[in-house]
């Protein structure tokens, strides 16, 4: 516990598109001054001048506000799974810009705030009120303890004169209608309501001789770290950093960094990162044609996202985080139900053991049977989207819708012709042919893998051709199969730059913009450098000016 125990006609690149940005700013620390250590060495030479881009009040997601309310409150009731699903942008559920609040989610944060506050007041009043006893140490002392010192925690920084003005006369109000408990469950409501609460407040301090920027205030930079490491409320290290100047340079906040990365709720993170970027989110949602697929249980689903969470926890944490072995490990992670499911040689229980494929057969995260799923039709396997998946999702590279009139249906299912030859008609059609040559060369390569995620080696009654091509990158060339694909993509320099900017906006709930250029350039290299280490990625997106710094005017340079 936190709070309470402690007090068309093919694709175009977006770095090619002057409209588009690339990054942003070097790092430095943000008082700019060198931190003096290797987490900004590669990126403070990057560009001159400080350029943080856009800083939007973010507002928290359901993860957020959930896992908030467990360590805050020790409540794990999950309020907000009767929120509103929060709406995507560019494939993640943070974008500060597409968090609104609609009428119908203000009045479930009025039900979820009542009825957290019941809770807390009904089981751990004692720790609301910091170990003051309103009996002994009197009604009005506990009272400014309460706002106060768990008003910071919720808060999260010291409530300034008006924030506990204006909650004291709530209080005495209360108090004086009702009686203390009351008022603490009122008060306390109605702190679980305010936009302090709700989204993350910045207000920034001032730089000497720079009039366009501000530092993040240091209780501010700790809500960044933890809502991007961990999804969830700074616990007592950091408010404690916080108050100390713990955070005060770009080095003492990598250093923050390092420990949080080996908390349990970074693992908890990455995952989610990964979820929502390889849409492994969406396992959850399967639906297969049962005549079709009979081996297809729905019990299997978190089976399929297990396996695909056991590879990515094995890659990050335990593996040294090379993101080359999260595309072409030749292993996974399987429990007796799947390795059935599958037909593999596998463990004998319900725990997940990791087991060796044939060759060829596995090839990391592509060819996990969730994400082959998702990438399916419910009656077939789905080249287009598979191939879709890898140019926008691996290459960020983005493919135009097609034309108004153009019918995008797949082909129907033919017992006596195999899928390659079915979607083989798209390249033909001349409205068809520019968007489906970037697309279908790739996922033919994903053949094997039917649409449940199964390998197989015939079809109709032919041999599996997963002959493909991969066009328009920097590596291209044809291969035979998912690990020839994933051998030319973790070559390609597209794929670390992807990368990269998926996690920019991620970690940092927003889209980037022209000012990010020279940050994501710089993140790249630096990824690059590392040996393409996801653990150094995020400690690195901790250290940029766009991470450290806020513009004057909290905005930057629009796409």
């Amino acid at each position: 516990m936190t709070a309470l125990a402690s007090g068309c006609g093919g694709s175009r690149s977006p770095a090619a598109d002057e409209g588009e940005a690339t990054g942003g700013t070097g790092a430095g620390d943000p008082a700019g001054t060198s931190s003096g250590g290797e987490d900004t060495g590669a990126m403070a030479d990057a560009c001159d001048g400080r350029r943080p881009g856009p800083a939007p009040i973010r507002r928290l997601n359901r993860r957020e506000y959930d896992n908030t309310a467990r360590d805050l409150l020790l409540d794990d009731s999950r309020p907000a799974s009767a929120f509103p699903p929060e709406e995507e942008a560019l494939g993640f559920n943070n974008n500060a810009d597409a968090l609104v609040v609609t009428p119908i989610l203000a009045e479930l944060y009025l039900d979820a705030a009542e009825a957290l506050a019941a809770a807390a007041v009904a089981d751990h009043l004692p720790d609301l009120l910091g170990g003051c006893d309103p009996d002994q140490d009197g009604a009005d002392a506990c009272a400014d303890r309460f706002i106060k010192d768990f008003g910071r925690w919720v808060y999260r920084r010291p409530l300034d004169d008006d924030d506990v003005a204006a909650l004291s006369a709530l209080f005495s109000a209360a108090e004086d209608q009702f009686d203390f408990e009351t008022a603490v469950r009122l008060t306390l409501t109605a702190m679980l309501q305010s936009p302090h609460f709700l989204y993350r407040v910045e207000v920034g301090a001032p730089i000497e001789g720079d009039e366009d920027n501000l530092r993040v205030g240091p209780y501010e930079l700790a809500s960044r770290l933890s809502y991007f490491l961990w999804g969830t409320m700074p616990d007592a290290a950091l408010f404690n950093a916080a108050s100390s100047g713990g955070l005060d340079t770009a080095a003492q906040v990598a250093d923050e960094t390092r420990r949080m990365l080996a908390d349990p709720r970074a693992r908890e993170t990455v995952r989610d990162f990964h979820g929502q970027w390889l849409r492994l989110a969406h396992i959850d949602e399967l639906e297969k044609d049962p005549d079709l697929y009979p081996d297809f249980d729905p019990a299997l689903l978190p089976l399929l996202r297990a396996e695909a969470d056991a590879l990515i926890d094995d890659v990050v944490w335990e593996g040294g985080g090379d993101f080359g072995t999260l595309l072409s490990a030749p292993y996974t992670f399987l429990n007796k139900a799947l390795a059935d499911y599958y037909g593999v040689e596998g463990p004998s229980g319900d725990a997940f053991e990791r087991v060796d494929l044939p060759p060829g057969h596995a090839s990391g995260i592509l060819t996990q049977g969730g994400l082959m799923s998702v990438l399916a039709k419910h009656n077939q396997s789905d080249p287009i989207h598979r191939g879709k998946f890898v140019r926008e999702g691996l290459l960020c590279q983005l493919i135009p819708p097609p034309p108004d009139n153009v019918m995008a249906v797949p082909p129907e299912v033919d017992p006596d012709l195999p899928t390659r030859e079915r979607f083989e008609e798209h390249t033909k059609e001349p409205l068809c042919a520019g968007c489906h040559q970037m697309m279908d060369p790739i996922g033919f390569g994903f053949e094997h893998f039917d649409g449940i995620g199964r390998w197989r080696e015939i079809e109709a009654g032919q041999p599996i051709d997963a002959r493909g091509e991969l066009l328009g990158a920097t590596v291209s060339g044809e291969f035979d199969g998912v690990p020839g694909l994933a051998a030319l993509l973790d070559q390609s320099p597209e794929v670390d730059a992807c990368l990269t900017k998926q996690w920019f906006r991620y970690a940092y709930g927003r889209v980037e913009t022209l000012e990010d250029r020279c940050t994501l350039d710089a993140l790249s290299t630096r990824f690059s450098d590392s040996g393409r280490d996801i653990q150094d990625l995020l400690v690195a997106l901790t250290q940029t000016d766009a991470f450290l710094l806020r513009p004057v005017a909290g905005e930057g340079d629009p796409e």
